[in-house]
């Protein structure tokens, strides 16, 4: 057999490729890990109880904004990441605007206020439970993230692919924790939900690569 035949008679067999199947099982990961987050959020903490007052749900919207946006920036990130080589293609800007718009409104936030004000602004008064509970939350949807792209993806920059499932992660705890936390301050959600999401990523980077290890 020359080399034009076994050609031939390799691609006989060829099927054609899916091109779509990894983002669908993606999307089908991210919304796991939502509900997930969410379903934990309601059992183990419950939903704020002022969600009568249009304040709270302002509020609230705004927090979840950030967190949805810090899912959808990631995943955007991480479709590219998934393929072999795609750290070359991908850029980290759609990852890191949640992060730069929610850190200027919370400077403008500050600006705005009395310097007596801005501790309380900063810390508010659920910063412990906050620090602890978007990283506990995070662990499912870390799992459900990384068995994703471990068993449907080849991804070549192991790092970079953990640590943005490990954004995502805390991103879609964010949006489930957010449905519980009553502190509404600006500067209060780029400190410690930019924290405690910054936390899990770096967990991801750290596990994730012996995880996605082919």
């Amino acid at each position: 057999m020359n080399t034009d035949e076994l050609i031939a008679a390799l691609s006989r067999s060829v099927e054609p490729i899916d091109r779509q199947l990894i983002n669908r099982r993606m999307t089908i990961a991210l919304a796991m890990a939502v509900v997930v987050a969410i379903g934990i959020v309601l059992i183990a903490l419950g939903v704020r109880t002022d969600l009568r007052a249009p304040r709270a749900i302002i509020f609230m919207s705004l927090k979840l904004a950030f967190a949805i946006g810090t899912v959808g920036g990631a995943s955007y990130y991480l479709a590219r990441l998934m393929r072999p080589g795609g750290e070359r293609r991908a850029s980290v800007v759609s990852a890191a605007l949640p992060f730069a718009a929610t850190l200027l409104l919370a400077a403008v936030s500050l600006g705005g206020a009395p310097k007596s004000h801005w501790d309380k602004m900063v810390m508010g008064d659920e910063w412990l439970e906050c620090l602890i509970s978007i990283p506990v939350i995070a662990i499912v949807p870390f799992a459900v993230v990384i068995w994703t792209v471990k068993n449907n993806a080849a991804p070549t920059s192991l790092v970079r692919a953990a640590a943005i499932s490990g954004l995502i992660a805390g991103g879609a705890s964010a949006v489930g924790y957010a449905l519980h936390c009553t502190d509404d301050s600006l500067p209060f959600v780029a400190l410690w939900y930019g924290g405690t999401i910054a936390i899990c990523t770096i967990v991801g980077a750290l596990l994730g690569p012996r995880m996605l290890r082919w």
